[in-house]
């Protein structure tokens, strides 16, 4: 069989699958850049300190 010497797909379509391939990527490089960041912020040290002075008042009420 011979080969057909006539271009089957156009540069349009062509286009079109790499830009989806690129946004793939994309998309694929954000998922696994949360990924990371979750698994850093639950083996990181807990540096937030609870500074309420007195439990159960609202601010801007007295202790009195």
């Amino acid at each position: 069989m011979a080969s057909s010497s006539k271009k089957k797909t156009t540069f349009a379509k062509l286009n079109r699958e790499a830009a989806v391939r690129e946004r793939r990527q994309i998309k694929e490089a954000r998922k696994a850049a949360r990924k990371l960041e979750a698994q850093e912020a639950a083996t990181a040290p807990s540096s937030v300190v609870d500074t309420e002075e007195e439990p159960g008042l609202v601010e801007g009420e007295s202790g009195d």
